[in-house]
């Protein structure tokens, strides 16, 4: 497994949008204002920052047993991209681990999931890519967008937002 990301859950997600993008000056790689999810590259580099309005994590969450699996009041997770999803997702149920929502196809988002906690009830996400051709058509054009330039345009219609344009 490789961690791919730290996704906030929020509940203020354009004002937290544009905290990270306007104040940290972190470039958009994926959404804007209003999407509900967003991925950000911080300015020198390094791992992913994922934004995730909260409101759309319950529905994902809904555990094995049919009860909600966020009433944890989650904060984040830690994402992890699983070369096999479902051998890992095999290998880990063998080990003990205690899923609250099994492998799911999510043509909304294009990856297949699955969730778990650790011990601590931090809440984990394993995925995988879909084939382009079974994500949802509004997935696929969005990406259409993002492919074009790599990233979103800032409010000010820069492409460039980062160490240069944070130094006073």
């Amino acid at each position: 497994m490789k961690l791919t990301h730290v996704r906030l859950l929020v509940d203020n997600f354009d004002e937290c949008f544009r905290f990270y993008r306007d104040v940290m000056g972190f470039a958009v790689q994926w959404g804007a204002e209003g999407s509900g999810y967003a991925d950000f590259r911080p300015p020198r580099g390094g791992g992913m920052l994922a934004l995730m309005d909260r409101r759309g994590m319950p529905e994902a969450l809904i555990g094995l047993d049919g009860r909600e699996g966020s009433a944890h009041g989650d904060h984040g997770m830690l994402v992890f991209d699983a070369a096999d999803l479902d051998s890992t997702v095999g290998v880990l149920k063998a080990r003990g681990a205690q899923f609250v929502a099994d492998l799911t196809d999510r043509p909304d988002w294009g990856i297949r999931t699955a969730h778990l906690r650790d011990p601590d009830g931090n809440l984990i996400e394993l995925n995988s890519p879909l084939p382009r051709e079974q994500w949802a058509d509004e997935l696929a054009d969005e990406a259409q967008r993002y492919t074009a330039t790599g990233e979103e345009p800032d409010a000010r219609g820069r492409t460039d937002i980062g160490e240069t344009h944070t130094q006073q």
